[in-house]
């Protein structure tokens, strides 16, 4: 019997390029903190954060943050967006043991952050 893994998302998952990396700042003015965008949609993206990771205290579902996003292509200035934390969840098994996958949805109609 073959082993088949069943899609539970609303949609597919596409591997977008625009975005390579995300950028913010927490509470505390000297922390800033640099993740790696993992599993994007048309809709979201996932930050993959360390168990041990202090941001993860800090972080919280419905939180909106102003982020600094990086594309892949290095000549092209980053864009800050207003992003909302969709869900935090921790990966018990698999590759991504002893991490959380932190859902990010960028704001539709936003203004610019400064």
């Amino acid at each position: 019997m073959k082993n088949e893994s069943v899609e539970k998302r609303s949609e597919s998952r596409t591997e977008l390029e625009k975005y390579h990396s995300v950028e913010f700042k927490l509470a505390d003015p000297g922390a800033c903190y640099q993740f790696k965008i993992w599993n994007m949609s048309s809709k979201g993206m996932c930050l993959l954060v360390r168990e041990d990771s202090d941001v993860v205290k800090c972080l919280n579902v419905g939180d909106t943050l102003d982020m600094k996003y990086y594309t892949s292509d290095a000549s092209l200035p980053p864009e800050s967006l207003k992003t909302q934390i969709k869900h935090i969840t921790k990966e018990d098994e698999g590759r991504f043991q002893g991490h959380y996958l932190v859902g990010l949805f960028i704001l539709e109609n936003q203004q610019p952050c400064e």
